[in-house]
């Protein structure tokens, strides 16, 4: 489905197929993504058989909207807050503990679980239309590059794939930067669009 013909029609289709358990695809903005809904096991199975994903590797979630949270995490404190308040909607996944028994396809056994609230594109619409949860993890077989367009989702996944949105080409670039907030000290794990520099000098200047 072209995104820029109806994005409309594309957001309800998608709704359609993530609350029956089908899996999508749809632009972020930076790379191309694969949703499912996230407290259907059979639906986040699927995801990893489909993208041969190792195990112990976890799913990250985006959400439209922070009170979503309580879905998936243990309360957060004040720094973490700021932290959503500063960076959100935007390129920062924070690594939360999570809410007691959430399906180990989001947390590997980790028992945290990534969020974030993404930024302007077709995946902040989608998690704002819905209520619940949904995977971003990005749209590749494990080891392959990330698609920037629809035509390499559809050649990765042919029709295993209940939806593809084509939003066109994406921007590419930098993936979300990943901070871990589970602890007393906050730790980056991955560097990316948002500086290391950038986060530390915030929290520093925060007081937090």
């Amino acid at each position: 489905m072209k995104l820029r013909e109806n994005n409309r029609q594309a957001l309800v289709s998608a709704i359609r197929i993530l609350e029956k358990g089908g899996i999508i695809a749809y632009p972020t903005e930076t790379f191309y993504a694969l949703g499912v809904k996230f407290d259907l096991p059979g639906s986040l199975q699927n995801l990893y058989e489909i993208k041969k994903r190792p195990r112990e590797k976890a799913l990250p979630l985006i959400i439209g909207d922070r009170r979503m949270i309580g879905l998936v995490a243990a309360p957060v404190s004040k720094k973490t807050l700021s932290l959503m308040d500063r960076f959100w909607p935007g390129p920062l996944t924070l690594l939360l503990t999570a809410k007691e028994n959430l399906s180990e396809y989001l947390t590997a056994g980790t028992h945290t679980v990534a969020v974030r609230i993404p930024g302007r594109s077709f995946a902040l619409d989608l998690a704002q239309a819905v209520d619940f949860p949904i995977t971003a993890t990005s749209a590749n077989i494990s080891g392959m590059p990330p698609a920037q367009d629809a035509a390499t989702v559809v050649r990765y996944f042919g029709d295993t794939i209940d939806l593809v949105v084509d939003g066109g080409k994406t921007p590419g670039g930098n993936p979300s930067t990943i901070a871990d907030v589970t602890g007393k000290d906050f730790q980056i794990l991955r560097e990316g669009a948002i500086e290391k520099e950038v986060l530390y000098g915030f929290v520093g200047e925060s007081g937090n």
